[in-house]
């Protein structure tokens, strides 16, 4: 299986997606895999397969196809909800993508009523849809440099920091306008967003993104 490193390198946003079946046996394993990060997290994430309507019919029509099986981004509103739910979807979609399937993050676009019905009594912050793609996906060159986007406090970064750094410019964020900080100080990690229309959920990719490329064992949190 492909590893995590490897995935967010590989992923890119797929729109159009083939007719070919998720099998029961993929079914069966990205369902346990969402409730193990459910419980690390303490969200309510949900799968949903062979359900098209999650999308507005003029979306369906002229901009995607085959959408039909995704994962409900969700929660019980409680502290940091929208960060959680960043970094649960992140690690969601790059399983995913170790598994060979292709995935596209939903977080304004998707018919909010007929989603919730599926979740009740959560807040929904999104869809991640996923399936086997027509391709790929396009690579998005990142918009900014690392000096751009980060500074370490101590002296010279140490090399799993600059990792950290490189991992995280590979995660998606809002219409691709990276507005992220990320600060250094020994083996103190903080980052900062400003602006954006999901800043919470971006920071929580970000924050997932960097733990993959700096290995979390080798810094905190501040």
């Amino acid at each position: 299986m492909m590893k995590m490193e490897d995935a967010l390198r590989k992923r890119h946003t797929v729109r159009r997606y083939t007719d070919q079946k998720l099998s029961d046996s993929f079914i069966d394993v990205i369902n346990e895999r969402i409730e193990l990060i459910n419980q690390k997290n303490h969200l309510g994430m949900k799968l949903v397969v062979r359900d098209s309507r999650c999308l507005p019919l003029f979306m369906r029509l002229f901009f995607s196809k085959g959408a039909k099986n995704y994962i409900i981004l969700c929660g019980s509103q409680g502290k940091d909800l929208d960060e959680r739910i960043g970094f649960a979807g992140s690690e969601m979609m790059l399983f995913l993508q170790t598994l060979g399937l292709n995935s596209w993050w939903i977080s304004g676009t998707y018919r909010h009523h007929h989603v919730k019905s599926k979740v009740k009594n959560k807040e929904v912050r999104g869809i991640l849809v996923l399936g086997y793609g027509e391709s790929n996906g396009i690579p998005h060159k990142s918009k900014k440099t690392p000096l751009e986007v980060s500074t370490y406090l101590s002296g010279d970064a140490p090399e799993w920091f600059t990792n950290g750094v490189e991992a995280a410019l590979f995660a998606p964020t809002g219409l691709n306008k990276q507005r992220f900080k990320i600060t250094g100080n020994q083996n103190n990690v903080k980052i900062e967003y400003e602006g954006g229309m999901f800043p919470g959920i971006d920071k929580g990719i970000i924050k997932h993104h960097f733990e993959i490329g700096a290995g979390k064992d080798n810094f905190s949190w501040e």
